[in-house]
């Protein structure tokens, strides 16, 4: 007799399309994004429409109670234990309301997709620890939520990536390449969130040219200086107080002095690395006083600088690429000036002109991501610079 719950699975499996709900909460802590796809196929076959999307922003409480431990390698283990629950439970409770708002029976959806909250992320390019392998931990149990719902839930999909051999990071690309990939045309997928990254798609679609790699900092220094200079701002919406500003070369110089920009594709990173220290140590290196606003148009032009040399190095000589942007530092003006005028025979787009909304993407990803996990067949990644792997584990909700 098979148990109900795998009897469950194998139905949604076999059926002509799924409604998955996929939540993706980033570093940045601004809010938990949620997408509910209706997802037909799988692999190469694979057709998404987004048919709700929603980001609800997260209080005061939560981002203090997640940034007591959040990229720290000194925490309160109790508090790590506490908030593994808490966050859980917590997604749940905006999984349930969002569909009471949208009018949706929790049993009309199939499956979560529920990437949680990453607390620290630890490859070993970074630690240098010999004996030690890569690592990353992202928290909000998905047996909670699946039980707190009623839906069947598939989480923690960094992990089998890292077991495979990757660095559990970043996996937009195994989305990336089933939904966007088009013969004839050469596009980069740059999602600037907390971290820059980028997923490049070759228009000949071999998949040995596929790949994603971070490229440095995004919004994260720039967001976390915002929010100890200005409490109750988190960040610089519209590079207002960037743009009143100038940059400095001596800093911006010593930001860029750091071994990881010289690390070989692909790799990753997180605030562990570039954070409000590392600001620091670079101004004390420098010994001069800045405004507010001089070090935001620093750090503006930071990343930027550090996005476009990681596209020039990989990408010489080739110009007729699109770039497909997401992610909060799209809606950066002066971020993305920078951008378009460095990369001048790049065409710039969003994944809004791909069918997609810019905003939802990442959430839409890993909705596609346990979709693979249910119905899918990892050997649709062989042959690529990326683990074939199907990720994700399931939690039934009794």
């Amino acid at each position: 007799m098979m148990n109900k719950n795998i009897k469950h699975l194998v139905q949604i499996a076999e059926k002509d399309s799924r409604r998955v709900i996929g939540l993706m909460s980033g570093t940045s802590l601004d809010g938990l994004d949620i997408a509910l796809c209706k997802i037909k196929g799988s692999g190469r076959d694979t057709e998404l429409k987004l048919e709700e999307f929603l980001t609800v922003s997260y209080n005061d409480d939560f981002k203090k109670e997640v940034k007591e431990i959040f990229s720290k390698t000194n925490i309160n283990l109790q508090k790590l234990c506490l908030l593994h629950e808490w966050i859980a439970s917590i997604h749940a409770g905006i999984i349930n309301d969002c569909l009471k708002k949208w009018n949706i029976e929790n049993s009309a959806i199939d499956l979560i997709a529920s990437h949680g909250q990453t607390v620290f992320h630890s490859p070993k390019i970074l630690h240098q620890q010999e004996k030690f392998g890569n690592a990353t931990l992202q928290i909000g149990d998905g047996d909670h939520i699946a039980v707190a719902t009623g839906i069947i839930t598939i989480s923690d999909f960094r992990q089998k990536h890292i077991a495979a051999g990757g660095e559990g990071a970043p996996l937009a690309v195994y989305g990336d390449s089933l939904l966007f990939s088009k013969k004839g045309e050469d596009r980069i997928l740059l999602n600037i969130g907390g971290i820059a990254n980028f997923t490049y798609l070759p228009g000949k679609l071999n998949t040995n040219e596929i790949f994603s790699t971070d490229v440095g900092p995004g919004n994260t220094i720039m967001d976390a200086f915002m929010q100890q200079q200005y409490p109750g701002k988190y960040f610089d919406e519209d590079a207002v107080v960037a743009k009143k500003g100038k940059v400095n070369t001596s800093l911006l110089n010593a930001l860029k002095e750091n071994e990881f920009f010289g690390l070989a594709f692909p790799k990753t990173t997180g605030p562990e690395s570039f954070n409000l220290d590392y600001l620091r140590g670079a101004i004390e290196s420098i010994a001069t006083e800045l405004s507010i606003e001089d070090t935001m148009r620093t750090l503006n032009q930071f990343s930027a600088d550090m996005i476009v040399d990681a596209i020039q190095k990989h990408f010489t000589g080739k110009t007729a690429v699109s770039i497909y942007c997401s992610g909060g530092g799209m809606h950066n003006p002066l971020l993305m000036q920078e951008l378009r005028e460095q990369l001048p025979g790049y065409g710039f787009y969003t994944t809004a002109d791909l069918g997609i909304n810019p905003d939802a993407k990442e959430a839409v990803l890993f909705a596609l991501l346990a979709n693979e996990c249910i119905c899918g067949d990892a050997g649709v990644f062989s042959g690529g610079n990326i683990p074939a792997v199907s990720m994700g584990k399931i939690s039934f909700p009794w």
